[in-house]
């Protein structure tokens, strides 16, 4: 994890940019806080903030090509890189060890064609000095943040956050995922396309046949030979290959949906295994973000499974930390808290356990504000313990985790997917969820762990995982015929993870947890926020105006920090039940008169929990003083 800052179509000397630069880069090194570069050229500027992940020594930013024409700032990880690398063996001398070099030969031979080669998280700026020509790409979910705006010179900027913008640009928007800007003139142009985007791609997926063969490709030797776990699937070395499935996947086939085999559970097995092997290169201590929850416990224990050889080695020399450490954060007495411990006495992992109190998680949500960028109420609930635990973590030299964002999009694990009507509409829904990612769970796992320098990683919006994933026939993941939701994934990993985790009902991180905490959240707000601010919200904010009290109160700590509408209009505003989006509110009627967005909103699953775990005194304007008053309108 890095942060970026560059500028080009520059309207006035880089001379006079460059101590600017400098100076809205330095906003931004919390996100990189081992080194420090800069490039000015006399048409170009590109600072970057390193964290050091791969190759400490020698992989400082800007990145050139051997003969300096090309410069490269990039904030990311390229998981295949070792395999593109050995494309250019014998034609292109590597100067580094750097996973993010190999974009350089890359770009020289293809231009951006290359982009769906990279298998990674990334956002960077590349820069033609000879042909005063640049390059600006954002991988294919938006993993990794980025922003772009113009001053009014008409100099073009593009930075990791929009910390590193205010003040500067007078036009400012997210640049979008899946994207690629190139040349002076050029239009945003999409790199990422895929035919599940689709539903009648996927309506009748295939039958499962022989991997190698697949039109899935994630086991592509030409993009990774160096894979070993790929290649253990390829060449049927696997002991847990479809064929050889066993546990739950057998246990009880006869609940299985019709038309899906235990090949294709386990073929999905396999694929999420292999992301997770690529997505553990590192060359400094890693951790992972354990809930308790389903989707964090099957990333833990795959992570255990690899954790004792060191991935950049193919598995042939034992790991340099070998003992792999998780983390939780709740309240005392919190659903995660209890449920995490008893899934990393079953992985076997190094467990820390981390404690937070209600003020102090009032006390952090200014700085919690300033730092995602948002005040979306959903995100700001569930990022303010991530980011305390994010503290925490780098402490104890942690540089980077891994986290278990995307399977509830992938598989439809929100409570109100139970609602969907159809195969279709549950498809649809889950790929409006996964592109509108880089708004939510994508930016509060990235952000929250910047702020503290960690990075954090993704296995299941791994580019070749969701290919395997979103393929599967949309029927076998919905929730029906006594199935609960992400009940293919219970399936594949049961039998790596303890029953009462591998079965657990879905909770929102926010409430997990604790279910004091978005009570406390509420009621402050309602303390805070009088009727006739609410009633005065859309003139003081006529962009996105808060359609709750605790939406107000978020938003007017925003505006303290960025004032003005360009930075509010990059936070979404939408109409949602238990993190839906605003299509899915049609699927039940009740959806509409609810006005909690949490998951807690659906079925009243939570509300044993709600009554055994809300706090016992009232909350008082004492109690919530860290949070300020918004001003009246």
């Amino acid at each position: 994890m890095c942060g970026i800052v560059c500028a080009f179509e520059t309207g006035v000397p880089t001379t006079s940019l460059r101590p600017q630069i400098l100076a809205m880069s330095g906003r931004i090194r919390h996100r990189g806080p081992d080194w420090s570069g800069i490039y000015c050229g006399e048409k170009a500027v590109m600072a970057h903030e390193r964290l050091s992940i791969v190759d400490p020594a020698s992989g400082r930013q800007p990145l050139f090509s051997d003969d300096r024409r090309l410069v490269l700032a990039v904030n990311g990880e390229i998981y295949n890189h070792q395999a593109l690398r050995q494309t250019f063996e014998g034609r292109y001398p590597f100067r580094t060890h750097s996973d993010c070099e190999v974009i350089l030969p890359l770009y020289r031979e293809k231009g951006p064609a290359f982009l769906d080669e990279l298998n990674g998280i990334f956002a960077f700026a590349l820069y033609d000095e000879e042909k005063d020509n640049y390059l600006i790409a954002r991988d294919h979910i938006g993993i990794i943040p980025l922003y772009m705006g113009h001053d009014p010179s008409g100099t073009l900027y593009v930075a990791s956050e929009v910390k590193a913008l205010t003040g500067i640009c007078n036009t400012l928007q997210e640049f979008p995922p899946g994207h690629y800007l190139e040349g002076r003139g050029g239009e945003l142009t999409r790199w990422y396309q895929r035919d599940w985007f689709s539903f009648e791609a996927v309506e009748k997926s295939r039958a499962p046949g022989n991997l190698e063969n697949s039109p899935l490709s994630y086991g592509d030797d030409q993009r990774h030979p160096g894979d070993p776990a790929q290649a253990a699937i390829r060449n049927g070395e696997n002991s847990e290959a479809p064929e050889n499935l066993s546990g739950p996947i057998t246990r009880e086939s006869s609940d299985m949906p019709e038309g899906l085999t235990a090949a294709q559970i386990g073929e999905l097995r396999q694929a999420l295994e292999a992301a997770v092997h690529r997505q553990l290169m590192s060359d400094v201590p890693y951790g992972v973000l354990l809930s308790g929850g389903l989707d964090s416990s099957v990333i833990s224990a795959i992570a255990q499974k690899f954790s004792a050889m060191r991935i950049e080695s193919g598995d042939s020399q034992p790991a340099w930390w070998p003992r792999l450490h998780s983390f939780a954060i709740g309240l005392e007495g919190s659903p995660d808290l209890a449920a995490a411990r008893l899934a990393a006495t079953h992985i076997g992992t190094v467990h820390h356990e981390i404690h937070y109190t209600i003020e102090e998680g009032l006390d952090a949500i200014r700085d919690v504000i300033y730092h995602l960028e948002t005040y979306d109420v959903t995100t700001v609930r569930a990022s303010t313990p991530m980011y305390l635990l994010a503290r925490v973590i780098r402490s104890m030299g942690i540089k980077m985790v891994l986290s278990g964002e995307g399977a509830d999009e992938i598989f439809g694990g929100y409570l109100y997917f139970h609602k969907a009507p159809d195969a279709r509409a549950f498809h649809e829904e889950t790929v409006r969820k996964i592109s509108r990612l880089h708004l939510y769970d994508c930016l509060r796992a990235n952000k929250s762990l910047a702020a503290w320098g960690v990075e954090g990683r993704v296995p299941f919006l791994d580019k070749e995982f969701l290919d395997v994933a979103m393929r599967l026939r949309p029927s076998f993941k919905m929730a029906r015929d006594g199935r609960m939701e992400k009940w293919i994934l219970r399936k594949a990993f049961g039998e790596m993870l303890p029953e009462s985790i591998a079965w657990r009902q879905k909770e929102q991180f926010s409430d997990g947890v604790g279910y004091g905490w978005i009570d406390t959240l509420k009621q402050t707000a309602a303390t805070r926020v009088t009727d006739t601010m609410m009633a005065n919200a859309r003139y003081r904010f006529p962009v996105n105006t808060p359609q709750s009290k605790e939406e107000y109160l978020y938003r007017s700590i925003f505006s303290d920090h960025f004032p003005g509408d360009q930075a509010a209009a990059c936070v979404p505003s939408v109409p949602s039940i238990a993190c839906s989006t605003g299509e899915a509110l049609a699927w039940d009627r009740s959806f509409r008169a609810h006005a909690d967005p949490s998951g807690r909103a659906v079925f009243t699953v939570h509300k044993d929990g709600l009554e055994a775990g809300a706090p016992t005194k009232d909350v008082s304007p004492a109690t919530s003083a860290a949070v300020p008053e918004p001003a009246e309108s």
